[in-house]
């Protein structure tokens, strides 16, 4: 495959924050990363809103003062048609996280509106790829749909730096994965690597342009994209290279960029810059010899997943997470992070944020709308709910099981 040239590629600009300065940092990153060159001011440009949980925890989603500081200098340089773009999952309500996470409070501020690619007056289009696919014809033989209104448009893409349990980092490669797959996306866990190469190919063939920038005022590690512990880290990063950024990343929270496959095979099919040694930062430049010395772990959730995708259970793979009963999978993860989780451990760690600048420059966004502090939601009443219910049925058909087993023995 020849190497994919664009402007901006292998370029990682990078810069040093505070609370009271952020929105002016995050213009002077964009201009370092030259964005314009990148992005055709006669296209739409859409905004990829990462919201990872519906409750909000530091470094989890988008921040409002990226959203904010994105927006404003786009604005300010002639950007006027954005549209913010939302995805759903099966484990969190987007509804309630554009809220919680007062990313809706910025994108009504500035009138920018929202598209939900979830819902069924969007339309989804059979994609032909121009080079053959690494795997997603294999997960999906009867074809790969995407959302139409991503085609033709730009995209900026806005993760935040930190870890995650399938691919060891996440970012603004993996930022593609909820815009472009639909509910069934979880399919491809089990090569979940090769999906997103995949994924940016498809990215540099349908968008006239694409950016990320990525926000590390908060980072996170352990088992992301959740269930983290998080840190004060003052750092923001941007590119027009979608490679190079994960691999700044990377390379920031402690892990060798190339020994991560997605990053790897990406670079090794020209379609970015992984090798840190190649990539030319710019900005405040020092913090590039930063090592944070992150750790990845599991959740009793993720732990599960991974029996059923590279595990034992393998051979089940179809029948637990393709078939009639795969609502259990989303049960169980829904019921670990907000029944368990967030009210035992997740819950005195969000306390413990907002204490910090940050938290408290979170606290006040919204403040004029009625929305100062944070949404600390207990255990998740509907879920549990759920849980008990679920629980009495088991229960009610293991009593069904030993009262006809006791029959027949009587027969007998």
């Amino acid at each position: 495959m020849p190497t994919k040239t664009f402007s901006g590629r292998g370029k990682v600009a990078i810069v040093r924050t505070t609370p009271e300065t952020v929105l002016d940092d995050y213009a002077r990153l964009m201009e370092l990363a030259n964005y314009r060159e990148a992005l055709p001011a006669d296209h739409k440009t859409l905004l990829k809103i990462n919201i990872s949980w519906q409750t909000w925890y530091p470094a989890c989603s988008t921040t409002p003062w990226q959203l904010e500081g994105v927006i404003r200098k786009l604005k300010a340089d002639g950007y006027t048609d954005l549209l913010g773009v939302h995805n759903d999952t099966v484990v969190v309500d987007t509804s309630d996280g554009e809220v919680n996470n007062k990313q809706r409070y910025v994108t009504d501020k500035y009138g920018v509106p929202c598209a939900y690619i979830y819902k069924p007056e969007v339309k989804w289009v059979r994609y032909e790829p121009k080079q053959p696919f690494l795997v997603l014809d294999k997960v999906y033989p009867e074809g790969v749909y995407i959302p139409e209104l991503l085609i033709g448009n730009n995209i900026i893409h806005l993760p935040t730096v930190k870890t995650h349990v399938f691919t060891t980092i996440t970012g603004a490669m993996k930022n593609a994965f909820g815009g472009l797959l639909g509910r069934k996306r979880h399919w491809t866990h089990s090569v979940i690597h090769e999906t997103l190469v995949d994924l940016l190919m498809i990215q540099q063939d349908i968008h006239p342009g694409l950016f990320a920038v990525m926000d590390g005022t908060f980072a996170g590690d352990g088992p992301g994209p959740r269930a983290m512990h998080w840190h004060e880290k003052n750092v923001l990063l941007a590119s027009a290279d979608q490679v190079a950024i994960d691999a700044a990343s990377a390379l920031l929270q402690g892990f060798d960029p190339l020994s991560l496959p997605f990053i790897r095979i990406a670079h090794e099919l020209g379609l970015g810059v992984g090798d840190p040694d190649a990539i030319e930062f710019v900005g405040d430049t020092d913090v590039c010899t930063e090592r944070w010395c992150f750790q990845t772990d599991d959740t009793f959730a993720s732990r599960g997943q991974k029996t059923i995708y590279q595990g034992i259970l393998k051979p089940f793979e179809a029948l637990l997470l393709r078939g009639p009963i795969v609502p259990w999978s989303y049960f169980a993860s829904n019921f670990y992070h907000n029944v368990y989780w967030y009210p035992v451990v997740g819950r005195k760690r969000v306390e413990a944020a907002l204490k910090t600048p940050w938290g408290q420059l979170f606290s006040q966004y919204g403040a004029d709308a009625g929305l100062e502090g944070a949404v600390l939601p207990s255990v998740e009443t509907k879920t549990l709910l759920q849980g008990v219910a679920i629980l009495g049925g088991g229960l009610a058909m293991l009593g069904g099981l030993t009262a006809l087993l006791g029959s027949l023995r009587r027969r007998k």
